[in-house]
């Protein structure tokens, strides 16, 4: 018999021995992200956490918040980029529900929920997608019902009527009838999430889409070693759907700014523009290297990959703009 894809979600991800919470690997070793793929994206970060240092006033202490911080790969790349001035006022914490891996840098805090309180940057990389949510399908008679999962073989049926709640938010945020990845979990988590920032901004990334491009057919996949798999809900593998970006945004009480991160990138000086020629008759070891930048920085700008991501912009107390 089959459960509501919210509740097999939270088990195969978070539950005991789930994805997420296990020891054995990360999940680098399953997909790729832009914090994996170059370290430009953590230098273009770096220049945000700067910026809004600098729209708060330099204070005495700079929170630097990760909310689904992985194996600690973002915050590491950033206590080692941002000068020395600010790195001695800054308070890195990751939040993740996995134990806290060996060997990372002392001064980052380890802790499975967010401060109740932050002034500086929250940031959130691909933590949306994996928060659990529930999917409801329209019958034959044009009733929306929900979708249930075999937990063990990913196998659907329909099951009872969709909540009222579900219905709601699908007629606000979901055009036409089909399959509909509801995204109220979402909208709460990163509203609980910006909520807590007293002063600085929030910075939400992942993929994602808008009402007018609502997938028809949904979004919900699977990833293990490398491979888009199946969404078999048994924890062996990474559960995700495409993020309702419009509505998370809104569920904060402010639409903030959403931006395409190829263009936040490009803003931010990260550009897949290849280097002169002529650099490699006079330093050809300074032309490869930026040849592999620009090679790095085309993958985070990809209009068809990691560049599509959306980037979440909320400045709480501040006036900065991403764009």
């Amino acid at each position: 018999m089959g459960i509501g894809w919210r509740l097999a979600m939270q088990s195969a991800l978070y539950g005991d021995g789930g994805f997420f919470v296990r020891e054995a690997d990360g999940p680098g070793d399953h997909f790729r992200t832009s914090v994996h793929a170059s370290p430009l994206f953590a230098g273009a970060l770096a220049t945000v956490v700067e910026r809004v240092d600098a729209a708060l006033g330099r204070p005495e202490r700079f929170d630097l918040v990760d909310v689904g911080a992985g194996r600690g790969e973002l915050l590491t790349a950033l206590c080692l980029l941002l000068p020395r001035e600010l790195v001695t006022r800054v308070r890195p914490v990751a939040v993740e529900m996995a134990p806290r891996p060996d060997g990372l840098d002392g001064r980052i805090r380890w802790r499975r929920d967010v401060p109740a309180e932050v002034t500086g940057l929250l940031i959130a990389t691909e933590w949306l997608d994996n928060v659990p949510l529930d999917v409801v399908e329209t019958d034959a008679d044009g009733r929306l019902r929900k979708v249930l999962v075999d937990r063990h073989t990913g196998a659907e049926t329909l099951g009872g009527p969709a909540d009222p709640a579900e219905v709601f938010w699908a007629a606000r945020w979901w055009s036409g009838a089909g399959r509909v990845e509801v995204g109220a979990s979402r909208d709460a988590a990163w509203a609980d999430a910006v909520e807590r920032v007293r002063r600085g901004a929030a910075l939400g990334i992942d993929y994602g889409h808008r009402k007018d491009e609502r997938p028809p057919l949904g979004t919900l996949t699977g990833f293990r070693a490398g491979r888009q798999v199946s969404p078999v809900p048994d924890g062996n593998c990474d559960v995700t759907a495409h993020v309702a970006v419009d509505s998370a945004a809104l569920a904060t009480g402010t639409p903030g700014e959403l931006v395409r991160q190829r263009d936040a990138l490009r803003a931010l000086g990260v550009s897949g523009a290849r280097p002169a020629l002529s650099l490699a008759g006079t330093d050809p070891a300074a032309y490869l290297r930026a040849l592999s930048g620009a090679g790095e920085a085309a993958e985070l700008t990809s209009a068809t990959g990691l560049g599509a991501h959306w980037w979440l912009w909320h400045p709480i107390g501040i006036d900065l703009s991403l764009s």
